[in-house]
C-alpha cells in the first residue's frame, strides 16, 4: 500500500468532488475514508488518514477564502 500522504491526497481529491462522500465523511471520517480506499486498514492509520484529510480540507479551505479576500482588494 502506498504511503500516507498518497492516501490522503486520493481521499482529499475524491471527498472534494464528490458532496455525498463529502456528508459521509463529515458524519463518518472512519468509514468514508475506509469507502475510498476500498480496504480495511487498522485503526490508527485510518485515523492518521481521517485527520490529514480533515487537515488538508481545512487548508485548501482557508486558502481559497484568503484567495477570495485577497481579489477584493
Amino acid at each position: 500500500m502506498a504511503d500516507i500522504k498518497e492516501q490522503i491526497t486520493k481521499v482529499v481529491d475524491k471527498v472534494t468532488k464528490d458532496e455525498k462522500l463529502m456528508d459521509q465523511f463529515k458524519k463518518d471520517p472512519i468509514k468514508a475514508v475506509e469507502s475510498v480506499l476500498g480496504v480495511d486498514l487498522p485503526d490508527d492509520v485510518i485515523k492518521n488518514v481521517a485527520d490529514g484529510v480533515k487537515a488538508k480540507i481545512s487548508i485548501d479551505k482557508l486558502g481559497s477564502i484568503a484567495s477570495g479576500i485577497k481579489n477584493l482588494f
